[in-house]
């Protein structure tokens, strides 16, 4: 994390940085956070992996606030429990001046019932409608998956005027193609969250610099 950081913080390019679950069990998400807090003040996503599937109580309770303390400044959250969930993450992200991130469709196969997953075809979308209807401006959304990534913009700008699209799924891990799913989210603003493609790789600022190119 420390490599990564030291070699990408000071690109104009960089958005930010997001951490995940496997590094908040094995080292704690407070020394992660202060880990890229000593080398920049550039945004820094937390994503729980996947946050919004417990009650509405959890989602929305002081768990965030933990986050919050650790040095987050946004989450994301995929409610897959339900509306109230969706409800009560929105509520507490703003209690504790978090930037809720919502994500409705995954990157991989057999996610939704059509493709023999366990997802309700028509959910994602209705998730990001009735977050979008909550007033969140950032979305998650699959770059593996253009099409729907078409749809789920187009859903989105109904009702949110400037929306803010993040997409994980470019690059070498899951083969997403990241000029394909900028355009995808056109004209509006895009981020990719890119993994393996440059922290695996040994050298992660030349990595960001050739995909970014």
């Amino acid at each position: 994390l420390q490599k990564l950081v030291d070699q990408t913080a000071s690109l104009g390019f960089v958005y930010g940085f997001k951490v995940g679950a496997m590094l908040a069990l094995s080292d704690g998400l407070r020394q992660a956070c202060q880990i890229v807090r000593q080398r920049t003040d550039k945004p820094l996503i937390y994503d729980h992996q996947k946050f919004g599937t417990d009650i509405p109580e959890m989602c929305g309770g002081k768990i965030l606030d933990t986050v919050k303390e650790a040095g987050v400044t946004e989450i994301i959250g995929f409610p897959f429990a339900g509306i109230n969930t969706l409800k009560a993450f929105v509520e507490g992200c703003r209690r504790c001046e978090l930037r809720p991130i919502i994500g409705g469709e995954m990157t991989h196969g057999g996610f939704l019932v059509k493709d023999g997953g366990y997802i309700a075809n028509a959910a994602p979308q209705r998730m990001y409608s009735d977050a979008a209807d909550l007033g969140v401006d950032h979305f998650v959304i699959p770059a593996t998956k253009p099409d729907r990534m078409r749809r789920y913009r187009r859903a989105i700008e109904k009702v949110c005027k400037r929306p803010v699209f993040l997409f994980p799924g470019v690059g070498k891990g899951q083969g997403g193609d990241i000029v394909e799913a900028f355009k995808q989210v056109q004209p509006h603003s895009g981020l990719a969250i890119v993994g393996r493609g440059v922290y695996a790789q040994p050298d992660p600022g030349k990595a960001a610099e050739e995909l970014w190119a």
